[in-house]
């Protein structure tokens, strides 16, 4: 008999991946079966034809578990809709009425291979996918299956959220856990707040301290979301930029900042050749330039012996900064470095015994 469980998140971005991989690794290195999918895909790009056309309903996210711990394809799990503003539109028009018949042959397939563990990744908040009937609660109801939610801990009123989901999910929810911890604040939390969540039906199965390396983004994502053009170093776009750093300042001041930053994207005018020389020499991932004027020879010779990217972008500082802000902590786990570092994050600090004793899974 196969056995099913959700994981899942109040909000986008809180941690889901890391803890899939986490978990999913410990079983298959325990010789258990398991196989991966997302009801409700999000992303589709690999699955696109030259002709546009969407081959296969197999998320990105799919994808790179899939290919980090080696599943088979069998082993990915086709989503049954694709969450966008198109599929939205004619769930609206044609009238939306739960998931169908879809859903009914989604379910069967998930029972039809005897021994497996089939883990599910629901969408990126509690509410999110109740136009096709697949949020979180209608996924746990509908399967009857347990749920673990990534939660990102922000403060004590990341309880709320907790308290939402435990009233919408019931007896289907089986523990949390706290994501993106300030390091400083885990000793306080696991012996005031853990217990206290205890006490209020929520069992808390890890703390996992607030990561750069897992916030962190490529110059290549940075490249995109900028629209930037790449001046040279277009080899190195693989590099992870965790920090930001805008010189604007003089240039012994900046000097004495970048010493104190690691892995940063510094941002910069594109005139302030004595503040981009001086980036160079720092732990500096890739310079940005923004305004007029492009940069002079020297910087670019200087930039291709230290293989740092040099980009060139038609935006002020501020709304480059701004870009740069968001991307931050809001991008997939789609890098090796990554997923290598969720393996040891989730071991380290979550009870992954405790975890599968909860959802029934015996060794």
């Amino acid at each position: 008999m196969s056995k099913t469980f959700l994981i899942g998140s109040c909000e986008p971005f809180s941690g889901k991946s890391a803890l899939v991989l986490g978990i999913a690794r410990n079983l298959i290195a325990s010789n258990h079966l398991v196989r991966f999918g997302k009801p409700l895909a999000t992303s589709l790009e690999l699955n696109v034809s030259d002709e546009g056309d969407i081959q296969e309903m197999i998320d990105d996210d799919v994808r790179f578990v899939g290919e980090t711990l080696k599943l088979s394809h069998d082993d990915l799990i086709p989503s049954i809709q694709f969450l966008a503003s198109s599929t939205a539109s004619k769930r609206i028009q044609n009238g939306f009425s739960g998931a169908g018949i879809k859903f009914d042959e989604f379910k069967s397939s998930l029972d039809s291979s005897d021994g497996v563990i089939n883990i599910l990744e629901a969408a990126g908040s509690l509410h999110e996918g109740l136009l096709y009937g697949l949020s979180l609660s209608q996924l746990a109801k509908g399967l009857n299956a347990k749920v673990l939610l990534a939660h990102f801990w922000q403060d004590s009123r990341s309880v709320e959220a907790l308290l939402e989901a435990k009233n919408q999910l019931g007896d289907h929810l089986c523990g949390v856990v706290l994501n993106a911890v300030n390091p400083d604040q885990i000793k306080e939390i696991k012996e005031k707040i853990v217990p206290s969540l205890k006490s209020l039906g929520l069992n808390v199965f890890g703390v996992m301290p607030r990561s750069p390396l897992l916030r962190s983004v490529t110059v290549e994502e940075l490249v995109r979301r900028l629209n930037a053009r790449v001046i040279c170093c277009s080899d190195r776009l693989e590099l992870m930029v965790e920090t930001l750093s805008i010189g604007a300042m003089s240039v012994n001041s900046a000097m004495e900042f970048f010493r104190r930053r690691r892995n940063m994207a510094v941002v910069t005018g594109a005139d302030r050749t004595d503040i981009q020389l001086a980036a160079l020499e720092a732990s500096t991932q890739c310079l940005i330039l923004t305004g007029a004027g492009e940069p002079l020879p020297q910087l670019i010779n200087r930039s291709e012996e230290l293989e740092v990217p040099l980009l060139k972008v038609d935006r002020d500082t501020l709304s480059t900064v701004e870009v740069i802000e968001q991307a931050f902590g809001h991008v997939r786990l789609h890098e090796t470095v990554k997923a290598t570092y969720a393996f040891r994050l989730v071991e380290e600090h979550c009870d992954l015994d405790q975890i599968f004793k909860t959802l029934g899974i015996s060794f």
